[in-house]
Formats: structure tokens, sequence, C-alpha cells
């Protein structure tokens, strides 16, 4: 239901919708969901018109209300995905359209949105867990299930440590899979378990980037082609770093084992 806006109210409410865009962005959200979810919020607060527009690394937004236009732009630096903040945005967004939330309570729930993290070590033993699975499933034993956990265990520590520093993704990814693999050809070296190559393959399965590309094909096909590419090629670099590092340490071990 359309309401009398002041120009400062329609300003405020434009940074509270495009910091809502922001924050979805930044985390990992697919464009579609974005641009909704701005549109949501806009009506909620009672604004004729909301216009998004989306690239990879930032978003303009423009709201209409009693013929007046406001238009503002922010960049939006890519933090890594997490559902949970964007459950939590969209939480926020249902609760102003039931409850008829006002610009106040909007802008300080946006501002208490944190981003979840798990503890770092029971992440580290899921990953291991997950990859020493996959190495189980594909036929090996035992031993190489073992082995397999403490490679991928290792490497998702230096992955962590890495992400810490704040390097590039790509370089992040790179190191991590020199760790991971370096440590999965001792296996082939001192020929542990029944078919030592399943923990070179499985202990670097952490690396596929499979959020980013579903992303990537989702966003082309709901008509989002210029972040859909974008996306793709960003997720294309990260198998390519992580190619890379696999090369480097099979390079470094003397082990090839997929040649």
């Amino acid at each position: 239901m359309s309401r009398t806006f002041s120009e400062e109210a329609q300003r405020e409410a434009s940074r509270l919708i495009i910091k809502t865009g922001q924050m979805l962005l930044q985390h990992g959200a697919e464009s579609n969901i974005v641009g909704y979810n701005c549109v949501r919020l806009g009506k909620a607060l009672g604004l004729d018109s909301v216009e998004v527009s989306l690239s990879a690394s930032s978003m303009v937004v423009t709201t209409l209300t009693n013929e007046h236009c406001v238009t503002t732009a922010r960049r939006c630096s890519d933090r890594g995905i997490n559902m949970h903040v964007v459950s939590e945005v969209q939480h926020i967004i249902r609760s102003c359209e039931q409850q008829e939330l006002d610009l106040k309570t909007v802008r300080n729930r946006l501002n208490a949105v944190q981003a979840y993290k798990h503890n770092r070590w029971l992440v580290v033993m899921m990953i291991g867990l997950s990859c020493a699975s996959f190495c189980r499933l594909a036929g090996g034993d035992w031993t190489l299930f073992g082995w397999t956990f403490l490679a991928s265990s290792v490497g998702m520590i230096v992955r962590q440590e890495v992400a810490h520093r704040h390097f590039s993704p790509i370089l992040n990814f790179g190191v991590t899979a020199f760790v991971t693999t370096l440590i999965a050809a001792q296996a082939v070296t001192h020929d542990f378990g029944n078919n030592p190559t399943l923990a070179m393959a499985s202990s670097v399965l952490m690396l596929v980037p499979g959020f980013p590309l579903i992303n990537a094909i989702s966003d082309m096909v709901k008509g989002y082609a210029n972040i859909g590419v974008a996306r793709w090629i960003f997720a294309s670099m990260l198998g390519f770093s992580t190619c890379i590092g696999i090369i480097a340490a099979m390079t470094v071990s003397g082990v090839w084992a997929w040649i």
C-alpha cells in the first residue's frame, strides 16, 4: 500500500533496499533472488516502484514514489557464500511484509545480521570425512580412507589459513590443491592401500566449485546472462587454479597418477 514519503524517508528506504541487495549478492544469492527481494522490501515499505540493475560486482537501485525518483549504487565485493545471511535477510523482509516494520527497525535488524561460521575444527573434520567417504565409495580400502582423511583435512586447514589472510580465492585454491595432492601422492609413492590413486582423486573433491557453477547456470537461464557468464568464468578460474596446484604437486612428487 502506497504511503506518503518525504524526500529523506525515500532516500532512507532506498539505502535499506540497496543494502539488502548488497548483502544478498555478496553472500552468494542468485541474481533473481536479489532482485526479487529488493522489490519485495520496497513494496513492503510502501514505495510505488523499485527497479534493480545488477552486475557481477555492483548494483544500482531506483525507487519511485509520488512521482519522485531516487537512484543509488553500491559496490558488492565478494564475501564468500553464506546462506545464513541470505536466510536472515529474507526473514527480515517477510517480517516487514507481515508486521509493517518501520524504516528504523528494518535498518537495525539488517545491521544486526552477522555471517554465521561453524567451528573451524568441525569443518575440517567433516570435509575430511566427506572426501574419505568418496574414496571408500570408489572402492578404496580403510587404509586409503584414513590417508584421504588426513590429506583433505590438512588441505582444509591450509585453505582456512590462506582465506584468513585475505588472499585471492584463486591463489587459495591453487595452494590448497598443491598441499592436498602432495600429501595424497605419498600413498602412491609408498604403495598404501589397494588403489592409491583414489586418495589423490578423492582428497581434492572439496575444491570443486559447485555452488558458483550452479548459480552461474541459474543466472543465465533466468535472464541474467552478464552475471551468469562472470560467475561461470570465476568458477572456471577456480577450477583452473586447482588443476595447476594438482599438476605442480604431481611434478614435485614425481607421481603422475592419471597419465
